[in-house]
């Protein structure tokens, strides 16, 4: 049986305070800051730490202490029937900007997402915007 996921794209990451956050992740750990954007009562940056996904998004509006791995697919609906086979239950669907979404978390307590990126000029759309 072919793999479920495409690659992981995103580690959506929860932090108490982004901006510092991001200072370190930049200047410590040598990343380049893409964006910084806030609204909506949110801040999220992302964070590039090599040359190529993951990315990682920081972000205070994310509960817990967990990070989101977020996953690529081909076709969210087909991976969703495959991973149901296995055993997998349906969580919560959502759009993302970059497509449809379903997010879950395992019966441990890992949170996932699985995308299917419908709008790929969406992530470039946020990079070079620095509202803090």
């Amino acid at each position: 049986m072919p793999l479920p996921f495409v690659q992981l794209d995103y580690l959506y990451t929860p932090s108490s305070d982004v901006a510092a956050d991001s200072k370190y992740f930049t200047d410590v750990l040598g990343g380049r800051l893409a964006f910084a954007i806030e609204g909506m009562g949110a801040r999220v940056a992302k964070i590039e730490l090599a040359d190529g996904p993951p990315y990682v998004l920081l972000t205070d509006h994310l509960e817990g202490d967990r990070p989101i791995f977020i996953y690529r697919v081909e076709d969210l609906d087909l991976a969703m029937r495959e991973l149901k086979k296995r055993g997998w239950k349906k969580a919560q669907k959502l759009e993302i900007p970059m497509g449809p979404c379903c997010s879950f978390t395992t019966p441990s307590g890992h949170r996932f997402a699985i995308y299917e990126l419908t709008r790929p000029e969406v992530a470039r759309h946020f990079d070079g915007r620095f509202d803090f």
